[in-house]
């Protein structure tokens, strides 16, 4: 397999709200939601790097079109990871981020491997690192 990621999404429990946290407290480029003329089809795609959206759907949503039941969710099951060019823009975008309303997991930090990492939960509780890796930094 060949793999081709264009979309990850997360399931949200308030599409609006969670709209709100991306879009306006952290910035990132969306049309805002789009499918609700349609029943379980409301969704949010945020436009990331080329080629690569997130999108925001509602978790019921989810479980209607999958044929799952809504499980518990849980905020260690994966992680989202932002890298970033240097210590001081992990530290931005984490005040970016507790500015918008998140909640701030582990303040930004040295890491045991070299790197410079803290970790936040947007409203629905997903995990973000939000990550500067030096030797990611020489590769660039």
């Amino acid at each position: 397999m060949q793999p081709r990621i264009t979309v990850i999404t997360l399931g949200v429990d308030d599409l609006a709200r969670s709209l709100r946290f991306y879009r306006d407290g952290l910035g990132l480029s969306t049309e805002g939601i789009v499918g609700e003329e349609f029943e379980y089809g409301a969704v949010a795609f945020i436009d990331l790097q080329s080629g690569l959206r997130l999108a925001l759907w509602p978790r019921e949503s989810i479980a209607h079109d999958t044929g799952l039941s809504r499980g518990v969710a849980s905020s260690t099951e994966f992680t989202l990871g932002h890298n970033v060019g240097s210590r001081e823009e992990v530290n931005a975008v984490m005040e970016q981020a507790n500015t918008a309303g998140a909640i701030i997991v582990k303040p930004a930090q040295e890491t045991f491997w070299g790197g410079y990492a803290g970790y936040f939960q947007d409203p629905d509780g997903h995990l973000w690192e939000v990550v500067w890796n030096p030797q990611w930094a020489a590769l660039d």
